[in-house]
């Protein structure tokens, strides 16, 4: 994802101040959205933080500079869990599948609708 942003912010920086402002909002939008998916809503911020970090890089040194601190910190994480011993590997899958289990389980105890009606 870091690759190549220093020419893509040369072309970025070459356009229109509208779209350059329409750009970070948009950053701004995915980051705290991402944000928003680490905490109390459920969801993929962990994916969605460095994406939003990437596009307001384009305007951005300080953006730039946490978007290569989370690129590190994943690689890292990345490292981690190649490194799990299969026996713990089965057990993180045999945990999912369980929790997976538990939630169908109460939607289906106590009726909690799982699609929308």
């Amino acid at each position: 994802m870091a690759e190549g942003l220093h020419e893509r912010r040369e072309h970025h920086q070459q356009r229109s101040k509208p779209r350059r402002a329409a750009t970070v909002t948009v950053g701004f939008i995915v980051t705290a959205a991402g944000i928003v998916m680490t905490g109390p809503v459920p969801g993929p911020g962990a994916f969605v933080i460095p994406i939003g970090l990437a596009i307001l890089a384009l305007e951005f040194d300080w953006a730039e500079r946490l978007l290569h601190r989370a690129l590190a910190y994943a690689d890292r994480v990345g490292d981690q869990a190649s490194e799990l011993s299969t026996r713990v590997k089965v057990a993180i899958g045999v945990l999912a599948v369980l929790a997976v289990a538990a939630f169908v389980a109460a939607a289906i105890t106590w009726d909690i609708p799982i699609l929308p009606v």
